[in-house]
């Protein structure tokens, strides 16, 4: 038998190509489309105190010079802020009464009622004293009801 070979040119029978070896294909994640969905942004807190009652020494009670005096206010935190370690109650008009002139703030979850006290001492002399008190956030900014002492010194 003579093998007969197509002149070039002339096609009738395809070339003999040798088999490659095509790897397998193994089945891969393609990744994951990104989330389109965004966390809604968090809008900050605001803060607020309301003075509710004064617990101990009314306005304008009389005391003796250089007693010791135990204020308590019942106050809410009416924000929508929890009231943590950087806040603060600061002196913002009238005597210190010998209290430190920023204190730091009863820790109060929002809408929630605390209880403030500040031992206080009479000044020596007579006369009408008033130590006005006022929260502080932990940025420096005032905010809330003010809360005050209201004295009258007599012998």
């Amino acid at each position: 038998m003579r093998y007969h070979r197509p002149a070039p040119g002339n096609q009738e029978t395809p070339p003999f190509l040798p088999p490659t070896r095509v790897p397998p294909q193994s089945p891969q994640a393609s990744p994951a489309p990104a989330e389109t969905t965004q966390t809604p942004p968090t809008l900050p807190c605001s803060d607020d105190l309301t003075f509710i009652d004064d617990l101990t020494i009314p306005d304008g009670r009389q005391v003796k010079p250089g007693a010791e005096l135990d204020k308590r206010w019942e106050v809410r935190n009416s924000g929508s802020c929890n009231w943590g370690e950087f806040y603060s109650l600061r002196l913002t008009a009238g005597e210190s009464l010998g209290a430190a002139e920023s204190l730091p703030l009863y820790p109060a979850r929002s809408q929630t009622n605390a209880v403030f006290r500040i031992l206080l001492e009479a000044p020596p002399e007579e006369g009408s004293y008033r130590s006005a008190w006022q929260a502080h956030n932990p940025a420096g900014e005032p905010f809330g009801d003010l809360i005050y002492i209201d004295i009258i010194v007599t012998n």
